[in-house]
């Protein structure tokens, strides 16, 4: 009893409603449907959003008007931003471990998994202002020109992120993508989305301007054929089934966009040959400046 001889009140705790991250905002789904998520012990957590096509066609305009911004930064500036989303993953590192276990990752695997996923924005961030003097190039040519080779980000490019490792493969994914000036639509992990929002959480007091970074919750088979067709979507990288990798080329062929597919699986996510210089490649474009010598 209280000090007035009253039974105390049961408090339910007040639990969080996830939502998606699309041009600097949280959003609902616009058709308002959910989709209940359990943890690995199979109780519910929570609601999450089951975005739609049209979302996911707000999202690619909330990204392509963030694009010439972004790509206007400098690579120096780049590489800052980067490197503090890094730092606040590091400073939130105990509740994602904490997300990552409730979802049925052992405690030690998930600890790696989050500092795994702060390295590897650190690891793009460092390549900021680098990777143009290797992908570049003065080329010889055979008669009175400078002849260069620059690069040039594509534009908006969608992700589609494994279920796992959830954290770590969608930053694998995004983060070589946005350092050159891309902006990205991601579809979150359909079996465990949690992890997806609290970056979303994340994203939103960064350094990182709305727009660059739009996070969806969904399932992948209703959201995936957009993603393929969408004309305004340049690329794709995704990790998909051989169906449907099959229904992503065929869709992207009628737009003409580039399509990736990540082969890592498990612990190959985990290991250097998540993280290389040719991610940041594999959605840039490459121009050649033809300048007469004298002029």
């Amino acid at each position: 009893m209280d000090t007035d001889g009253h039974e105390p009140m049961t408090r339910l705790p007040i639990t969080k409603t996830p939502k998606p991250y699309v041009g600097g905002a949280f959003i609902r789904s616009e058709s308002g449907r959910t989709y209940p998520l359990a943890d690995a012990r199979g109780n519910f957590f929570a609601h999450i959003p089951q975005c739609t096509r049209k979302d996911l066609r707000n999202a690619v305009e909330a990204a392509a008007k963030a694009g010439p911004g972004w790509a206007r930064r400098t690579a120096y500036n780049r590489g800052q931003i980067l490197y503090r989303l890094g730092e606040m993953l590091e400073a939130r590192r105990l509740e994602m471990i904490d997300t990552l276990v409730r979802f049925g990752v052992a405690a030690g695997a998930a600890a790696r998994e989050v500092d795994a996923a702060t390295d590897r924005l650190v690891y793009y961030a460092g390549w900021a202002d680098k990777y143009e003097q290797v992908l570049g190039n003065t080329n010889p040519v055979a008669s009175p020109h400078f002849n260069f080779t620059v690069t040039e980000p594509m534009g908006v490019i969608g992700v589609i992120a494994p279920d796992a490792p959830s954290l770590l493969g969608l930053i694998s994914l995004v983060a070589p993508i946005i350092v050159s000036g891309n902006t990205v639509v991601a579809l979150a992990s359909e079996r465990t989305p949690y992890p997806a929002v609290l970056l979303g959480e994340m994203l939103a007091t960064s350094d990182l301007p709305g727009g660059v970074v739009n996070v969806l919750t969904g399932f992948r088979k209703e959201l995936l054929p957009t993603f393929a067709t969408h004309a305004h979507l340049r690329g794709l990288s995704a990790v998909a089934t051989p169906e449907e990798r099959k229904a992503l080329r065929l869709g992207a062929a009628e737009s003409v966009k580039r399509v990736h597919f990540s082969e890592l699986t498990g612990a190959a996510w985990f290991r250097d040959e998540a993280e290389s210089l040719y991610a940041v490649r594999d959605f840039l474009e490459f121009k050649t400046t033809w300048h007469p010598i004298g002029a």
